[in-house]
């Protein structure tokens, strides 16, 4: 069995449909957490719409941002796996069932993360973006060799109440959890080249935001790398962050959203998409009238 969580700050738009795509999910043994963070839209009301045992809502009005949610889904859980998701995705509807897979075939393995579909809000496809690896190294973690899609992932729990995020950081908590837990060699994480993930980025990269990442980057690389790894590491964080600020200065940051996903689609994975989004808006959920 698994819990799957559903942290929500203000989605009021979007939420019926990732909760859609649990309900659609091949693999029914969970349980899903919806926790809010101090919303100002209707959200929580529709959280508390859905009227089944295995779900619940927790509410406490207070805004303490997703890595401090994420902590509570932790304690909370009843489960030894825990799968997140972002108020505003979907999952396929085999992604439960296919990362649990996984670990059968890996008992030594803790995490399982998968591809993702980059659609628009609208759910347009944009590209596809993931990698196929297993138990990548610190360098590969810190370089961002290898990237691990963080809302697409199911932990084990017990391998979250060892490797707590950051709750002082306001972005890029992901990063510096896997560098932390890495860093201290807890960090066996498989990768799905697969899309198992139907991920909403229209507007996820600002300039803005893209400096502070690379900000706490530095923080990061300083913190845990050794001198020379440190050093090249450092120039390359820099080089990125003059980028960065060129594209801002010519009004071209969206390049940088274009890069992240391979743009050659195939017509296979079209059909995959449009098939897992037809099984989703199908699907009733149990609402309170």
């Amino acid at each position: 069995m698994i819990t799957i969580a559903i942290p929500f700050y203000n989605a009021e738009h979007y939420l019926l449909d990732a909760i859609r795509s649990v309900f659609a999910q091949t693999y029914e043994d969970w349980e899903l957490i919806l926790i809010d963070d101090g919303s100002t839209d209707a959200s929580l009301e529709i959280a508390k719409s859905i009227n089944d045992p295995r779900v619940w809502v927790l509410s406490d009005g207070n805004n303490k941002r997703l890595a401090a949610r994420l902590n509570e889904v932790t304690k909370l859980a009843k489960y030894d796996f825990i799968a997140r998701m972002d108020a505003d995705d979907l999952m396929l509807p085999n992604r439960i069932a296919e990362q649990l897979k996984y670990f059968k075939m890996y008992p030594e393995a803790d995490i399982v993360t998968s591809g993702v579909f980059s659609v628009l809000n609208d759910l347009s496809l944009k590209g596809i973006r993931g990698q196929e690896f297993q138990y990548p190294s610190f360098e590969d973690i810190v370089s961002r060799k290898k990237g691990v899609t963080h809302a697409a992932l199911i932990a084990r729990k017990s391998w979250y109440e060892r490797n707590l995020y950051n709750e002082n950081l306001k972005i890029a908590q992901d990063l510096e959890l896997w560098i932390r837990a890495s860093a201290k060699n807890d960090f066996k994480v498989i990768s799905i080249e697969d899309p198992l993930y139907i991920y909403r980025e229209e507007d996820n990269v600002t300039g803005d935001k893209l400096l502070r990442a690379y900000h706490n980057e530095r923080h990061m690389i300083s913190k845990y790398c050794t001198k020379g790894l440190k050093i090249k590491l450092l120039l390359k964080s820099n080089m990125k962050t003059l980028f960065v600020k060129l594209l801002m200065v010519l009004g071209k940051v969206e390049i940088l959203q274009k890069r992240r996903a391979n743009t050659v689609v195939k017509e296979k994975d079209l059909l995959t998409l449009d098939n897992a989004i037809r099984i989703i808006n199908s699907v009733k959920l149990p609402i309170n009238k």
